[in-house]
């Protein structure tokens, strides 16, 4: 049977645009259908404008810092509506550029809602189109519970643009987003205060890290609340009034919800083609990217797997090599470099301490905390904190952990001498750079 496209890819965010492009330059005709923005999540409402406001948020202790070196500073004041403006020209700016890449790569992007008709058929606005492959990558979405008042929160999608910058932000959450939202408006000025169900915000990341982390934000003024959960959101002359469900209740400027993002599936057509999904209403898929529908393919958030942009564009080029190469590429879920950019940012690979030793017994752990340099002089009370975990038997370092500035960066680095499994002795052996706090990880004793 001939069809119309090799490959017909349903979402173009981050992982749909790097298997349209790298398919098209493979040689097959390829169409992309987008309703939104280009660039999905991560680009839009997602990891960009967030680090672009982090940034933002910087300054007010950069301000606060240059004191101890001798600067003067006064008079500063943020410009929410300015911050807005130039965050939106720049990701207009990068929308443009995945356009560019979509066109000079020689796919077709064909705007408006894809939904699937059967197995090798989709419809976008009416027309229907077939292809040999299709690809599902739609993304995920914020979730909020049920709670009375739901209507009045916001969400990572709308945070952005609010009318006006919050004077008392309640965030709800213990997540990365929350945490990394609730540092960002603190910085920006607002009174955040961040209430979470748990014992402890970020649940799955090491303990160390997230006591450590927890501790450095309350530190910066950000109000924490543990094992707080809300009953009920009302609108009020003055704000909204949140009840919690222990009875105490605050008035706040607006209410965020960051608690979990689900698979984006409605509307898609799914049920029609009998494609099966797990219970939290991901695409359920094989080692290929395959459904239990031969002809169809999905990764990224919409699998809930690993929910980050870089594996969704590794795993788009998986499968594009899968279908149209040679079928060697591979992606390995273990030693997944990411960062939390909270203030300060935080870095992570491998095993937290508690999953080391489950998997491999017997484990050296080194730790140090300390304040740095530059603190010595700025009169900032924030500490780094940096984790080692090493498997006694074969001295690989499995895990490797950094809260501190510029955690993220340090990382990546070092990531790649853990993927390729740098033991103790490897760090011990490496020359350090001084005076950096990075040198660190390889004179711990």
């Amino acid at each position: 049977m001939e069809y119309q496209y090799d490959l017909f890819v349903i979402g173009a965010g981050s992982g749909g645009v790097r298997a349209a492009r790298f398919a098209a330059q493979a040689g097959v005709k390829v169409a992309i259908a987008e309703t939104k923005d280009l660039g999905g999540t991560c680009v839009n409402v997602g990891c960009i404008p967030k680090k672009l406001y982090s940034y933002a948020a910087q300054f007010a202790e950069d301000f606060r810092d240059a004191a101890g070196y001798g600067w003067t500073v006064s008079g500063t004041t943020l410009d929410w509506e300015q911050l807005k403006k130039n965050r939106a020209q720049e990701i207009s700016r990068l929308n443009g550029i995945y356009d560019n890449l979509l066109k000079n790569s020689g796919a077709e992007l064909i705007r408006g809602w894809a939904s699937l008709v059967d197995a090798n058929t989709v419809e976008v606005e009416g027309k229907q189109y077939t292809a040999k492959h299709i690809l599902v990558v739609p993304g995920g979405w914020p979730m909020v519970p049920e709670v009375p008042g739901k209507e009045y929160v916001i969400t990572s999608n709308e945070v952005f643009d609010m009318p006006e910058l919050p004077k008392r932000f309640l965030i709800v959450g213990g997540g990365y987003i929350a945490c990394e939202f609730a540092s960002i408006f603190n910085g920006l000025g607002s009174k955040v205060i961040q209430v979470y169900r748990g014992e402890q915000i970020l649940r799955g990341f090491d303990q160390d890290v997230r006591n450590h982390i927890s501790a450095e934000m309350v530190k910066s003024g950000i109000d924490v609340r543990l094992n707080t959960d809300v009953a009920s959101i009302e609108k009020v002359d003055s704000g909204f009034k949140v009840t919690f469900k222990g009875g105490d209740s605050i008035e706040v400027d607006q209410v965020m919800y960051a608690t979990g993002r689900v698979p984006r599936v409605d509307g898609l057509g799914l049920d029609k083609v009998g494609v099966e999904l797990g219970s939290r209403g991901e695409i359920k898929v094989d080692e290929n990217y395959r459904t239990n529908v031969p002809s169809i393919y999905a990764l990224g958030d919409v699998t809930d797997r690993v929910q980050l942009t870089p594996v969704a564009t590794g795993e788009a080029m998986v499968l594009v090599d899968h279908l149209f190469g040679e079928a060697k590429r591979k992606i390995g879920y273990d030693y997944i470099p990411t960062a939390v950019f909270t203030h300060p940012n935080i870095g992570t690979v491998g095993y937290t301490e508690e999953q080391a030793r489950e998997k491999f017994g017997d484990v050296v752990i080194y730790r140090a905390e300390f304040r740095p340099l530059k603190h010595t002089l700025s009169g900032n009370q924030a500490r780094t904190l940096m984790k080692l975990i090493v498997d006694k038997a074969s001295d690989r370092v499995v895990g490797l952990h950094m809260v501190g500035d510029e955690a993220g960066e340090i990382t990546q680095g070092f990531a790649v001498a853990i993927k390729a499994g740098a033991t103790k002795a490897d760090f011990d052996s490496t020359i350090g750079i001084h005076p950096t706090a990075a040198e660190e990880f390889v004179t711990m004793r």
